[in-house]
C-alpha cells in the first residue's frame, strides 16, 4: 500500500503527541540548554517516537529535529522538520497549551505538514494545496476567520530586531487594543489556529527559515488561504523576517498599519 507524505506527517506527529499525552503530569527530568530554555524527557522520547515513524517510512530523507539535530545525507532534497514539543514550559507546569510539529521541506518548499494538539485529539495537516484538522479519523476543512478578534502575540526571545522593534509593544497601542484582544499561548499551535479560524491573527518577530517550530504551522496557514508576510509586509524570510499571518487580508492591513507605528526608525 502506498503511503503518501502527508500520511507520514500525520502519522508521526500522532506518534509524537501520544507520547506527550501519556508523560503528561509526571515527574520529568530536566536537560537545560541554554539560560531560561530546557527540554524534557518527554521532549526526547516524543521526538524518538516521531523519528521512528519517518525513518521506518522515508529511511533515505534527511532530518532536522529540535532535539537531535541534523540527520541524514547532508545533500538530501527532502528535509523532514520536527518540533517534538513546542511549548515545553507550559508543559512542564502542567499546562496543555502545546504541539507536536512534523513538516517536509522539499527543495525550498514546505510541502506537507501536519501540528497535533495531544489533548484536544486534533491534528491540523496540509498537503500544500488542502488544509484539514483530523478528529476521531474524520477530516474537516480549515476555514481561517477573523471574527474572534483574537491576536496571538509571542514575547519569547530572541528578538532580533530589537530595540528597533519589540512585539510587546504592540499590546500598549491604543490602536490595537481598541480593534483587537491580544493573546498570548506561548506555543505554535496558536499559528494553526490562525487556519482553523480560532485566531484572527499570529504575529512574531525572528528568522523563521526552516524553523522546526513554525514550518507546520506557516504551511497551514498559507493552504487554508491566510495571508503570510514579514513584520514589514515583505515576503517571508527575507528583509527583517518575523512573522505576521492573517485570516484576510483586512486584518492583515490594519496590523501591519499597527506595527508600522511600533517600528522605529534606523538611525
Amino acid at each position: 500500500m502506498l503511503i503518501t507524505d502527508q500520511d507520514v506527517a500525520i502519522a508521526a506527529a500522532q506518534a509524537g503527541a501520544a507520547v506527550v499525552r501519556a508523560r503528561y503530569g509526571a515527574s520529568l527530568t530536566r536537560f537545560e540548554k541554554s539560560a531560561g530554555d530546557f527540554a524534557t524527557a518527554a521532549d526526547i522520547e516524543a521526538e524518538n517516537a516521531i523519528l521512528d515513524v519517518l525513518r521506518s517510512a522515508r529511511p533515505e530523507d534527511a532530518v532536522t529535529g529540535e532535539e537531535s539535530g541534523r540527520t541524514g545525507a547532508s545533500a538530501a532534497e527532502r528535509m523532514w522538520l520536527v518540533d517534538p514539543l513546542c511549548g515545553t514550559l507550559n508543559y512542564a507546569v502542567r499546562n496543555m497549551l502545546v504541539a507536536v510539529n512534523v513538516a517536509l521541506r522539499t527543495g525550498s518548499t514546505v510541502t506537507v505538514a501536519a501540528s497535533a494538539d495531544p489533548f484536544a485529539d486534533e491534528v491540523f495537516w496540509t498537503d500544500g494545496t488542502r488544509a484539514h484538522v483530523r478528529r476521531d479519523g474524520v477530516d474537516e476543512q480549515l476555514r481561517p476567520s477573523a471574527e474572534s478578534r483574537l491576536v496571538d502575540v509571542n514575547l519569547d526571545p530572541p528578538f532580533p530586531n530589537a530595540p528597533r522593534f519589540r512585539v510587546v509593544r504592540l499590546l500598549a497601542d491604543t490602536g490595537f487594543v481598541e480593534r483587537f484582544r491580544p493573546r498570548v499561548v506561548s506555543t505554535t499551535l496558536a499559528v494553526a489556529w490562525v487556519a482553523a479560524g480560532r485566531r484572527a491573527a499570529y504575529v512574531t518577530d525572528g528568522d523563521l527559515r526552516d524553523s522546526v517550530h513554525f514550518a507546520s504551522g506557516i504551511a497551514l496557514c498559507r493552504a487554508a488561504g491566510c495571508v503570510v508576510t514579514g513584520i514589514e509586509g515583505q515576503p517571508l524570510h527575507t528583509g527583517v523576517g518575523g512573522l505576521v499571518v492573517a485570516a484576510d487580508h483586512q486584518t492583515h492591513a490594519a496590523l501591519l498599519a499597527l506595527l508600522g507605528n511600533q517600528l522605529t526608525p534606523v538611525r
